[in-house]
């Protein structure tokens, strides 16, 4: 089941867009809300499985031209790494805060009033057609280089240095130097039954262990890449690994 939140103010044209997206698919769950405060209620409900994808109008206030409620939300939804790719689309009839949609909160695509059904129904296809590609999607951990938002799948990673001011990611395919983001940082991002810290500088993936030699504290992975084990950390890492 795909879930939709759709914020919009006006209860009309809510209840009318609710209805269109719950006609393309029996596979659709429109969640209405319709102010700032029941949107939030809405993305803080711990027992309902996360959204798919938000329509969120920007001007809550038609008695504010300069109401960006809309993207106010939007802004707290990308602050969570659960929602940090989900696709965002802004229901706005000002040009000006379609730029600002896109530019800061990487939107998927805009929605301009006056919008007919045939819009509403291409749209909500797509997100179908991009719930059900995710549903078999790989764990991904979420760094952020030069002001970008970079996902990094965790089978791609075969260990992480710490390096001045920073961390280097070593890939199956390539390295990614990332800077202010510590390995104690990192650890709380990554799941932890398949990675190992074996140093105070170093975390590696457990399926990309090719030998551990613990009389000589190294770790050779396969890659060919060697990690110095940390003495603190010997004792963890038999017990881990069953060594």
């Amino acid at each position: 089941m795909t879930r939709i939140l759709i914020l919009e103010d006006s209860k009309e044209c809510l209840d009318a867009i609710t209805v269109m997206v719950e006609r393309v698919s029996g596979h659709v769950c429109a969640v209405p809300v319709n102010s700032l405060d029941e949107a939030r209620a809405a993305l803080d409900e711990e027992a309902q499985p996360p959204f798919q994808a938000f329509l969120l109008d920007i001007n809550l206030d038609i008695g504010d031209n300069d109401d960006i409620s809309g993207i106010v939300f939007a802004r707290e939804v990308r602050m969570r790494k659960e929602y940090t790719f989900t696709p965002i689309i802004m229901i706005t009839s000002l040009a000006n805060m379609e730029l600002t949609a896109y530019r800061e909160l990487h939107c998927y695509q805009y929605l301009v009033k006056p919008y007919n059904e045939e819009d509403v129904q291409k749209l909500v296809g797509k997100l179908l057609f991009l719930s059900q590609q995710g549903e078999t999607r790989e764990e991904f951990v979420v760094v952020r280089k030069d002001g970008i938002n970079y996902k990094i799948f965790c089978k791609d990673i075969v260990c992480v240095k710490a390096v001045p001011r920073g961390v280097r990611f070593v890939l199956l395919k390539e390295e990614m130097k990332v800077l202010y983001l510590s390995i104690k940082q990192l650890l709380e991002k990554l799941p932890g039954e398949r990675f190992l810290q074996v140093h105070r500088m170093c975390v590696v993936n457990q399926d990309y262990i090719d030998y551990v030699d613990t009389v000589n504290g190294l770790i050779s992975m396969k890659n060919g890449e060697q990690v110095e084990i940390g003495i603190t950390y010997k004792n963890e890492i038999k017990k881990k690994l069953r060594i």
